[in-house]
């Protein structure tokens, strides 16, 4: 009897959890619909998928405790292994001591909220747009479709660039560097000339050779990877078509 109880217990908890897990996700999409036009904003779409899953883990966790109940040896085992409350407290939070901290910062994540779902963030060095901020673990995808996993807890304690947390459109910003016998301003007119509305300047000269900041008009988070990338490809054309002209003209042939 006991041992079905506790199989009970566990499937019985399992299947709330998807339960109330479907009737939170379809409760939203209705709300979004009703007030929103049909689709969540950034804020409360962050916050419901973390409830959901904060949901979830306390369901299963409570169906998974009364089922340890129905077994009086685990009770003996564990009286007698942990006499004492301060001991078991000392080594429950030593052994949760990560999982815990990571679970306290996804909290904190989700009600600050300094990312949200849909995102464009840098962190660490690493760049993607926010796809999903779950209990212990905040997910970004790259614009090559990989996924970057973080630690809440390190999240919440490093520095974070938000591009799009203000706005829904961040500045377009990138450099390229010539080198230092270069026609610098014969390569930004060409730049200026090939993409309009581009602004180049000068950023820096040094002996490894000259960088150029190529900036234009804002765009959305998900075009700017591929906008700065075509801004190089222009800044590399008109590089290499000066270059060709350069090299003619010093063989005596015809400049194309």
């Amino acid at each position: 009897d006991h041992q079905l109880t506790a199989v009970g217990s566990v499937i019985l908890a399992v299947l709330l959890a998807l339960v109330t897990d479907r009737t939170l996700a379809r409760r939203g999409r209705m709300l979004a619909t009703a007030a929103l036009g049909g689709r969540l904003s950034p804020v409360a779409d962050t916050r419901l998928r973390f409830l959901r899953r904060l949901v979830d883990a306390t369901i299963v966790v409570i169906g998974v405790a009364i089922a340890l109940s129905q077994f009086t040896a685990l009770d003996r085992i564990a009286g007698t292994v942990l006499a004492s409350s301060a001991i078991a407290a000392a080594v429950i939070g030593f052994a949760a001591r990560q999982t815990l901290a990571n679970a306290v910062a996804g909290v904190f994540l989700a009600i600050t909220q300094p990312l949200r779902i849909g995102d464009l963030v840098t962190f660490e060095g690493e760049s993607g747009t926010v796809e999903d901020v779950r209990l212990t673990y905040t997910f970004l995808r790259t614009p090559g479709d990989a996924r970057i996993i973080i630690p809440n807890e390190r999240l919440a304690g490093g520095i974070l660039h938000n591009d799009s947390i203000v706005s829904g459109t961040v500045a377009l910003e990138t450099a390229f560097w010539l080198p230092r016998d270069a026609d610098a301003d014969a390569v930004i007119e060409a730049v200026e000339r090939e993409v309009p509305g581009t602004r180049v300047t000068v950023a820096e000269v040094g002996h490894e050779g000259i960088r150029l900041t190529l900036a234009s008009d804002a765009v959305v988070p998900g075009d700017r990877a591929r906008r700065e990338s075509e801004l190089r490809a222009a800044a590399l054309r008109a590089e290499a078509a000066l270059e060709l002209g350069r090299r003619a003209g010093r063989d005596g042939e015809p400049l194309l």
